[in-house]
């Protein structure tokens, strides 16, 4: 750190510390989606990527197709994208669940193999789509610029709307599972499957629309994505490891956990990347984090469910 005086580190910690908080942003509304496949259905999903994917490339239509046939309506068009994002993506999580994950639950193996052959299946759909190059999507000028609440500090105001979305989403996830009748059955069934089908619960209902909603929000999490970065056919797979990395930090199934996890994770690799290089960033997050858990297997979170 040498070379810094105080107010330029200070400077340079805000501004890094946003930056993470836009990497928070779409590890969270990524982690919320696998934390609900993963942690409330024990489905190990590789394909949660390619529904990030879907939901960025959902951004980028609505800005080509807004742009050349209703100019006019470039201001509003990235708001009702969003839940077109999610609506699509919840869609084809739907099929997949009823196509394909539903024949292999208790097969975690299977499960794992299956969802990783689907991912490339995907990849090379979006591949011979929209081709191998990466495509931006127009955004509209509310979403550009940034604000400068001191004159050394830039704060990005699309950091600030995708960090408004991550956390309108996340009260969403948790009022779906802990305030809805939804919830309750898929608590239940969690906690329970053969007394929870016994008392009338649709089991496997549950499971089609819990998966549906996971990878819907991965859908959202790829909306996010689209205003800080270009989109290509491997860029929801760059970020699995990674989610999976803060579903298993924080506790499989805890939505705290992965609020906490995912904001440590995302601050640590932003602000150490900056004075250490990007790889050597990554690599002291990880031995944290491994260090961690080996302390601490469960995470940093656990949920209590009845076996």
């Amino acid at each position: 750190m040498d070379g810094y005086s105080i107010s330029e580190l200070w400077s340079i910690l805000v501004m890094q510390g946003f930056s993470g908080l836009s990497l928070f942003s779409v590890l969270l509304l990524m982690a919320l989606g696998l934390a609900i496949i993963f942690g409330q259905m024990g489905v190990i999903n590789m394909a949660h990527g390619e529904f990030m994917t879907i939901g960025a490339y959902t951004i980028y239509l609505f800005s080509k197709v807004t742009e050349q046939y209703f100019p006019s309506l470039m201001p509003y068009y990235f708001l009702v994208a969003i839940f077109a994002a999610f609506a699509i993506a919840f869609a084809v999580g739907y099929l997949v669940e009823y196509s394909l994950i539903r024949h292999l639950y208790k097969r975690p193996l299977d499960t794992l193999l299956a969802t990783w052959g689907l991912s490339l299946i995907m990849q090379q759909i979006f591949r011979s789509v929209f081709g191998a190059r990466e495509v931006s999507a127009t955004l509209p000028d509310w979403l550009m610029g940034s604000w400068q609440p001191t004159p050394d500090i830039d704060i990005p105001l699309n950091g600030l709307f995708v960090m408004g979305i991550s956390i309108a989403v996340t009260i969403a996830v948790v009022l779906f599972l802990y305030r809805s009748n939804w919830g309750l059955k898929v608590r239940a069934t969690t906690q329970n499957r053969i007394m929870a089908g016994s008392v009338g619960i649709n089991t496997k209902k549950v499971d089609r629309i819990t998966f549906a909603v996971g990878c819907g929000i991965a859908g959202i999490a790829g909306a996010s994505f689209t205003t800080i970065a270009s989109t290509g056919p491997t860029s929801g797979s760059l970020y699995i490891v990674d989610t999976f990395l803060v579903v298993v930090f924080g506790g499989a199934g805890s939505i705290i956990g992965t609020v906490s996890s995912a904001f440590s994770i995302a601050q640590a690799q932003s602000i150490l990347t900056f004075f250490l290089t990007n790889a050597m960033g990554k690599v002291v997050t990880l031995m944290t984090i491994i260090i961690i858990l080996m302390m601490r297997p469960e995470g940093l979170f656990t949920s209590k469910v009845r076996k």
